[in-house]
């Protein structure tokens, strides 16, 4: 319910540009920029959030990175060199997004081992779906009591899926 804006790297809530929009007001709700109008024009103002080296703009070049968007060829090695700097500076959703490529060998050799570290590290920073993870990793395992602490854990965050 909420909408990421490459002038800012914020997220804005819908209510909160609808009501901006009701008073005539059509540009970035947050922080007053002109929206973009086109792809380069997006790039353009994520790179030059990347390069005051933003953790949320890093991540968020990483993820156009990996899906191939914003006019960027697919490239999941690029993407997760991105995660790992955005990591670096403190982003938890990096973290995942790393636990995520390690575990599936996206753009990495897959490794069980260092995904699981990852998932860990954003799981004790409150990251939701990596908690889950963690869960399902020590289910596997067959550590059945450790697998249910994390998703009862998980669920009073609010995923749905524990």
């Amino acid at each position: 319910h909420s909408s990421f804006e490459s002038c800012c790297v914020t997220r804005v809530c819908d209510g909160c540009a609808l009501a901006a929009q009701k008073r005539g007001m059509f540009d970035c709700a947050f922080c007053r920029t002109p929206m973009p109008n086109n792809d380069a024009d997006k790039l353009a103002m994520i790179r030059a959030r990347v390069k005051k080296k933003d953790p949320q703009a890093i991540y968020f070049l990483g993820q156009k990175y990996f899906f191939g968007s914003l006019g960027l060829q697919k490239d999941m090695r690029k993407a997760v060199e991105l995660y790992t700097k955005a990591a670096e500076l403190g982003s938890i959703d990096a973290l995942f997004s790393l636990g995520d490529a390690y575990f599936n060998g996206h753009g990495v050799q897959e490794d069980v081992t260092k995904a699981t570290t990852f998932f860990t590290k954003a799981a004790m920073q409150g990251h939701v779906v990596s908690r889950y993870n963690l869960g399902c990793d020590e289910g596997q395992k067959g550590n059945h009591g450790r697998a249910v602490r994390h998703w009862m854990i998980s669920a009073k965050m609010g995923d749905n899926d524990s």
